[in-house]
């Protein structure tokens, strides 16, 4: 197994400490390990039901766990806190999923501003201004006046991005955002997500968009039967992959 160098304790934005999740008698995740630091990209692959997702939505307490603990900069997530605080929680960390979610009865633009005014308390005229520039960022400021059923697969994910952007989030997460598009569709997302990478995100990933995961991903965790059985760079994880069901999972992927 390929371990990457802890980050010093301050830095780290996420950390999960003997996380296990079960359905009933099912084991989903066993004993994870692991820590996001700040301003890094760590991209999770695997096999489909390996546990990426429920992964991934533990850390914003869509998902409960079963022991361990999660913490983000330092706060217990699921710990236990009312309403009110889970949901300022959540608000620090943006979760684009794999459909949209957008709400149909709602303009481009009041999706992206709705949020901020809700749970924030943000003005309606600031947050409409905020939405504008950030539906202009991910190249959708003409889009703002349509509905999400008006738009194609890509704008609706661009606009889900927008969306969780605007709550000014320091951690990103993605769930397979490019699952349910078109191929044509894919790229503009990715791109998108690539600008957030370069800007210094905080931005945990669960893709099968390998090429994204070479070109932008700081670490990738490989899953399998809820472990992470590998972590590394994406130039050790593509090159030489130490774990066996990692190097098989790669072969099956190039055949």
């Amino acid at each position: 197994m390929t371990q990457s160098v802890p980050a010093p304790q301050d830095a780290r934005t996420i950390q999960l400490s003997q996380v296990f999740k079960s359905y009933g008698d099912y084991p989903v995740l066993k004993d994870i390990n692991a820590h996001v630091a700040r301003g890094e990209v760590v991209v999770i692959c695997g096999p489909s039901g390996s546990g990426k997702s429920t992964l991934i939505r533990t850390i914003n307490r869509l998902e409960e766990i079963s022991s361990g603990s999660i913490t983000l900069d330092g706060r217990n997530i699921h710990a236990p806190m009312r309403t009110k605080e889970l949901n300022a929680l959540r608000s620090r960390i943006g979760f684009v999923f794999q459909n949209f979610n957008l709400f149909p009865h709602l303009s481009v633009v009041e999706n992206v501003s709705m949020s901020p005014v809700r749970v924030k308390g943000v003005a309606p005229d600031v947050a409409h201004d905020k939405a504008l520039k950030l539906l202009d960022r991910v190249g959708l400021a003409d889009k703002a006046g349509a509905y999400p059923a008006q738009l194609s697969g890509g704008q609706q994910q661009r606009v889900a991005i927008a969306r969780a952007l605007a709550m000014e989030p320091p951690v990103m997460l993605f769930d397979e955002p490019t699952s349910a598009l078109d191929p044509e569709m894919v790229g503009e997302v990715l791109t998108v997500m690539k600008s957030l990478a370069a800007e210094g995100m905080t931005m945990l990933c669960v893709t099968h968009e390998m090429g994204f995961a070479r070109e932008v991903a700081d670490r990738i965790w490989f899953i399998d039967a809820g472990q992470i059985l590998e972590t590394a760079t994406p130039e050790a994880f593509f090159k030489n992959p130490q774990h066996p069901r990692a190097q098989r999972f790669l072969a099956d992927l190039r055949h």
